[in-house]
């Protein structure tokens, strides 16, 4: 049986990304299928892109056009409802609390919130978590939502500055950690939700629509670049590997063998 970890890094520029001069990145390029070009949704903020990549459809359909939780008229089953109703055990490790809202309530069997200003590398902390769980209950599927790269680094410094791309950089530090310690086990996706500008984001400008990602795992051909790859792509992906048929109203493709 499949299982996979989805990391969201938040507000990961591409761009920032190969600038942060974090080693483990040209690894990660040469061992998973990969893009620095794929589409986020509008608006480009958190929650909206969020939904959008649980429900792999776009914000016009979920409802949710803010980071303000909005309960759809017509409401599309989303991967952890998909993956419970399919007995897969589910869990979420994550900074920022209005995400809660991405799964319905009974949907996970372990969840972990850390406010990202409670600490400094709350995004570390997390990933700690999430891995000594997967040790003692070897969950389906893990969220690792890491939050300190958009708050820490975007908001409070600015886009591309040079504490916005450390804070890039210690969340690659961690991606490096999950896939040496669960990478033979694990399907590894690793995602932003969108970029940003100056000390902003939500637009639809490039900037702010195009992020990066990369599927590591024996599923997809190592060191190859994806092409025309959107947000609404990863839950139909997950539910591929994972052997589940993904609900008629998911928008997105599966990546799979692509």
């Amino acid at each position: 049986m499949k299982k996979v970890i989805l990391i969201s890094i938040d507000g990961m520029r591409p761009d920032g990304l190969r600038q942060c001069n974090n080693d483990f990145l040209k690894e990660l390029t040469k061992k998973s299928s990969y893009t620095f070009n794929a589409k986020t949704v509008f608006p480009s903020v958190t929650l909206p892109c969020h939904l959008s990549m649980f429900h792999s459809v776009p914000p016009q359909r979920h409802g949710t056009l803010s980071n303000d939780y909005v309960v759809p008229v017509r409401p599309v089953k989303g991967l952890f409802e998909e993956l419970k109703a399919n007995n897969k055990k589910c869990a979420m490790y994550y900074g920022w609390e209005n995400l809660r809202d991405i799964g319905r309530p009974g949907s996970l069997i372990a969840s972990e919130y850390i406010n990202a200003y409670s600490f400094e590398h709350t995004d570390g902390m997390l990933t700690e978590r999430a891995l000594n769980y997967i040790k003692l209950a070897s969950p389906d599927f893990v969220f690792l939502y890491m939050v300190e790269t958009d708050e820490k680094g975007g908001h409070d410094a600015g886009w591309m500055s040079e504490t916005y791309l450390d804070y890039i950089s210690c969340a690659i530090d961690n991606v490096k950690k999950v896939i040496e310690t669960v990478g033979e086990e694990y399907t590894v996706i690793v995602t932003a939700d969108h970029g940003g500008h100056e000390r902003t984001h939500g637009t639809d400008e490039p900037e702010d629509m195009t992020i990066p990602m990369f599927y590591y795992g024996e599923d997809f051909i190592a060191g190859k670049e994806l092409e025309n790859v959107s947000i609404l792509d990863i839950a139909p992906t997950i539910a591929d590997i994972m052997g589940i048929i993904p609900p008629r109203e998911w928008e997105g493709k599966s990546l799979k063998n692509k």
